[in-house]
């Protein structure tokens, strides 16, 4: 088959590459209809010593089931699905409490050893699921591919922040990023009831993408203005770090009010200096959350069958195979939002 491999030194190529097979009777194989470009893979590549060349990449894909272990009972051949981009095995404490990425099992598709036990990743023609009747989501009516592939993480990972900091009907939300995971955030924060949403973003297209799509946005060095503004002074009720790192973390903190909730889906550095003292006094709370499509798949097809969500709004170019090492190279330079991959 035909897959976007790690060619060394941080780069990509297409290449034929052995096709997939069942290695344990819990597994599926996906023919892939639809996969993506995320930041992640380009972490993924800047920390190139966890990627062997070779490696198959990508980890957003939808598909159609085509071969299945014995032991999957709940997908059928020909099934149209949507993955999560790690798996879980579904039957541990984490798993039966819903928090999948605690699962001693998870592997990340096409990552590398960065986040654990490698897997081979799906920007390919063909992938191979394990557990698959926990880390494929069947696909109902009414929900195009084009938003189906982005509910596995990018989508997920927007929830999981709104979630996670607990936004209540009305409240002002800050996003920090006007990547495809702060986009898709402000898309679920206004699903999800917010009042006005802030995207900081310090490229103006990535701003103007914000704008026609109901949020507020702002360059970073205006933010704590128009925040300000929308607020009678007092700063965000909820703030989400899709950045990571110091410098979102610490611009979250001089976002968000007295009392507010700070929640980080960006990937952070090692260390991030948090100031203690005033978090204490002001009762902040600071939190983490990574997405959980296998948790969160319920609510987040319902608000998409409902029109009340459009993950393929932050589309910018639907692409062939052929054109994914150009994608990558123009996600690297900020000059495109989020390429689809049609198969």
């Amino acid at each position: 088959m035909r897959a976007v491999v790690h060619a060394g030194n941080g780069r990509v190529r297409v290449d034929e590459v052995a096709d997939p097979r069942l290695c344990a009777p819990t597994d599926a194989i996906v023919r892939v209809r639809r996969a993506a470009v995320c930041g992640t893979d380009l972490h993924v590549l800047a920390h190139h010593e966890a990627l062997p060349r070779g490696f198959v990449l990508g980890h957003e894909f939808a598909g159609e089931v085509v071969e299945r272990g014995d032991a999957v009972h709940g997908h059928e051949l020909g099934d149209v699905v949507l993955a999560a981009d790690y798996t879980a095995c579904g039957r541990c404490w984490w798993c039966r409490r819903g928090d999948h990425w605690q699962c001693a099992e998870r592997r990340f598709f096409g990552t590398g050893s960065l986040f654990g036990a490698p897997l081979a990743g799906a920007q390919a023609e063909l992938v191979r699921v394990p557990f698959a009747d926990t880390t494929l989501v069947g696909l109902p009516d009414g929900v195009d591919l084009d938003a189906a592939v982005l509910l596995g993480d990018t989508v997920a990972t927007g929830y999981a922040a709104v979630r996670r900091a607990g936004l209540e009907p009305g409240e002002t939300v800050a996003v920090l990023g006007g990547g495809p995971v702060g986009q898709v955030t402000s898309l679920v924060a206004q699903a999800c009831g917010a009042g006005v949403v802030v995207v900081v973003e310090p490229v103006a297209g990535r701003r103007e993408v914000a704008a026609r799509e109901g949020a507020l946005p702002a360059a970073p060095e205006d933010a704590r203005g128009v925040v300000d503004g929308v607020t009678d002074g007092r700063g965000a009720d909820v703030v989400v770090d899709a950045v990571g790192g110091d410098r979102g973390l610490a611009l979250a903190l001089d976002l968000v009010r007295r009392r507010g909730r700070v929640a980080a889906v960006g990937v952070p550095e090692d260390t991030v200096e948090l100031p203690a003292a005033r978090a204490f006094t002001e009762e902040l709370g600071v939190s983490f959350a990574v997405g959980d499509v296998m948790r969160d798949a319920e609510p987040l097809l319902a608000l998409v069958r409902a029109g009340t969500l459009d993950p393929a709004a932050v589309v910018s170019d639907r692409i062939s195979l052929d054109e994914v090492p150009e994608a990558y190279r123009s996600m690297s330079e900020r000059l495109t939002l989020k390429p689809l991959i049609r198969l």
